[in-house]
């Protein structure tokens, strides 16, 4: 990835767009330097979901190795998800005020440490401790075991970092493309986790993927050290302020050593210590109520998507006769089509934003962004959002019904498919509109969005197992799917108080 941000660092005059005295321009940087900063940032929120889904075909054997029980390392879970909960309230909270470039160093510096820890360990209570600290260095990965799959994508806080990167260098008129890129590559790890853990753990042994891991991640951090810009705009602006400390890149401290004289443009202010507060920082954010209905809408949808990730694999596998190899393949589905939605729903809601501003007759500024304040941005972000929300629900059921029959896997697998592309377009409208309505501090809203898709899908599924015991797996899917029919309702309040405001006649909270 070195060379892939090599070109973040580099801003050229010429790319900057001509701006007037009373306009100034959103980031200095050029277009491809964005692109670059996108897909590294992306890269680095790739970990959180990977790390978690390798990990599922190495239960046994760790158990196995360490001669212990299942439903013992299964504990690990419970002390993952406090940490992964809590995490992102806080680097989200500090990366808004003391930059990303620090964050990003601290938070693979001990993931790093934690997957060497956990190659080497040998007994139980190190790998439960260490799982915490991989937890808290990778912001959001909570392994689950291959009896409840996808609990551990619940929360996932590099992607809290990699929001607010792209936050600091997109406008909203163009941010649909580069939240494409970020959930493109986080959907990328539910797909090739489980298989490539599948391999190496067969053919190398279960260590080898936390060495895989350090590997993946040394080499990350290293890049970021050396390459990866500054983007916090209140550390250096619009990019036009030259960082400090840390903020500064390797590059920028060579820079600045061979040459006596200052280095251009005006010094970013230093940062004073500040103790994290993660309960004002989300509280802030929760109590506002465009922002908390997003939150509620995005977190049902994705409570529903980790239950069906969850029975997946442990269905097929008691149905079908499926081993551990072949219950990684099913996963394929769902993540393909995430991968598809991922990059067709960037440029879905940059055409729906182009759509709106026309029908008002708002003039799009890409120099120096919108004024989220007047612009319909809720209308905008919702306004193709009725038709994935649907298919997604009429899809669930049907997952239920197939598994419920036993049809062929064939059916259950398509189905996957459809829920999968769908809830990540829902999950990206979400994550797009919650940014754009809290840009001064872009982490901290998608940490408070983590705490809630947190506490919502823990809950659910938590009691997946016992309403499928209760009434069958059919059943529950179609109990699921119309909890995710009463957030249309939801919607339409949202675009209804998104008017209130645009009309001035309600005042924000």
């Amino acid at each position: 990835m070195a060379s892939n941000v090599v070109a973040a660092e580099e801003k050229p005059e010429e790319a900057t767009p001509h701006i007037t005295d009373n306009e100034i321009v959103y980031s200095t940087f050029s277009k491809t330097s964005k692109r670059w900063i996108a897909v590294a940032a992306s890269f680095s929120a790739m970990f959180s979901g990977l790390s978690s889904f390798i990990y599922y075909p190495a239960v046994t054997p760790i158990a196995e190795d360490l001669h212990t029980s299942i439903e013992l390392v299964n504990l690990t879970i419970t002390s993952y998800l406090i940490v992964s909960g809590l995490a992102p309230s806080i680097i989200g909270d500090l990366a808004d005020r003391t930059g990303r470039r620090p964050l990003y160093i601290a938070t693979f510096a001990i993931y790093f440490a934690a997957n060497v820890g956990l190659a080497l360990q040998d007994s139980y209570p190190a790998l439960f401790t260490l799982r915490m600290l991989q937890s808290a260095g990778s912001s959001g990965q909570l392994p689950i075991s291959h009896q409840r799959q996808d609990a551990d994508s619940i929360c996932q806080s590099t992607i809290t970092l990699a929001y607010g990167v792209l936050a600091d260098i997109a406008t909203p008129a163009e941010r649909g493309w580069y939240v494409g890129v970020l959930i493109g590559f986080t959907n990328t790890a539910p797909s090739l986790g489980p298989l490539l853990g599948g391999v190496v753990a067969q053919r190398l042994g279960w260590r080898w993927i936390f060495w895989l891991l350090a590997i993946l991640s040394g080499c990350q951090l290293f890049s970021i050290i050396l390459f990866f810009p500054e983007t916090a705009r209140r550390v250096v602006g619009n990019g036009s302020l030259s960082p400090r400390g840390l903020n500064k890149t390797t590059g920028d401290h060579l820079r600045s050593r061979r040459i006596p004289v200052p280095m251009p443009g005006p010094r970013a202010p230093r940062n004073s210590f500040y103790w994290p507060n993660p309960l004002a920082a989300s509280l802030s954010i929760v109590l506002n109520k465009k922002s908390a209905l997003i939150m509620v809408i995005g977190g049902i949808f994705y409570t529903v998507f980790s239950c069906l990730a969850a029975s997946l694999s442990t269905i097929c596998i008691d149905l079908y006769g499926l081993n551990y190899f072949e219950a990684g393949l099913v996963y394929l589905p769902a993540g393909i089509g995430g991968i598809l939605a991922a990059y067709s729903t960037g440029r879905l809601l940059d055409h729906d934003y182009q759509q709106t501003a026309k029908k008002y007759s708002i003039e799009i500024n890409r120099s120096s962004g919108d004024d989220m304040t007047t612009f319909p941005i809720e209308e905008a972000r919702l306004r193709s959002s009725w038709f994935p929300a649907l298919t997604s629900i009429v899809a669930a059921v049907g997952y239920g019904w197939a598994l419920q029959t036993t049809t062929h896997i064939a059916v259950p697998l398509t189905l996957q498919f459809f829920t999968g592309s769908t809830m990540v377009a829902l999950f990206k409208m979400c994550g797009t509109l919650l940014t754009d309505l809290n840009q001064e501090k872009p982490s901290a809203a998608q940490a408070a969005y983590n705490l809630i898709r947190c506490a919502l899908a823990a809950a659910g599924i938590a009691a997946l197992e016992p309403i499928i015991d209760a009434l069958q797996v059919g059943w529950c899917f179609t109990l699921y799917s119309g909890v995710c029919l009463g957030t249309v309702p939801l919607m339409v309040v949202l675009r209804w108080l998104g008017n209130q405001r645009r009309s001035g006649s309600q005042t924000e909270p």
